[in-house]
């Protein structure tokens, strides 16, 4: 099954979040998948970390180095269904990039944004629960 996971589910599983184990269960066996803004999205992720003093930039190299190493299969962006969902929906276009790849390719999401919970609900896009 193709699962759609997005950049806080890919963070705790890195930094060994209370919901690590319970997203490397959802997904083992499963083929991972995300928009290929994904990447940038983590390094924007790191650097806030680094920026706020949480990291060294070690620390934030060696995770940057964990994060290549998912096998993840990134997907084009339909922008015009993207910007149709940002309109519907008064979210950024970084999270409907999500739902975007979620809806087209018929996929679960597994994310721990609250917020881009409620509204995949919205979009009747299935959700894995952690």
């Amino acid at each position: 099954m193709d699962i759609v996971i997005d950049t806080s589910a890919i963070v705790a599983v890195i930094f060994n979040e209370p919901e690590r184990k319970a997203i490397i269960k959802k997904t083992t066996g499963q083929s991972l998948m995300g928009p290929s803004s994904i990447s940038w999205e983590i390094g924007n992720a790191f650097s806030a970390m680094f920026i706020q003093g949480r990291l060294t930039i070690e620390e934030v190299l060696k995770a940057f180095k964990i994060f290549e190493q998912i096998p993840l299969r990134y997907t084009s962006t339909d922008f015009s269904h993207t910007l149709r969902i940002v309109k519907q929906a008064n979210i950024y276009a970084y999270d409907a990039y999500f739902l975007d790849c979620a809806i087209r390719y018929n996929s679960p999401i597994l994310t721990l944004d609250k917020k881009l919970l409620d509204v995949a609900k919205t979009f009747n896009v299935t959700i894995l629960e952690v």
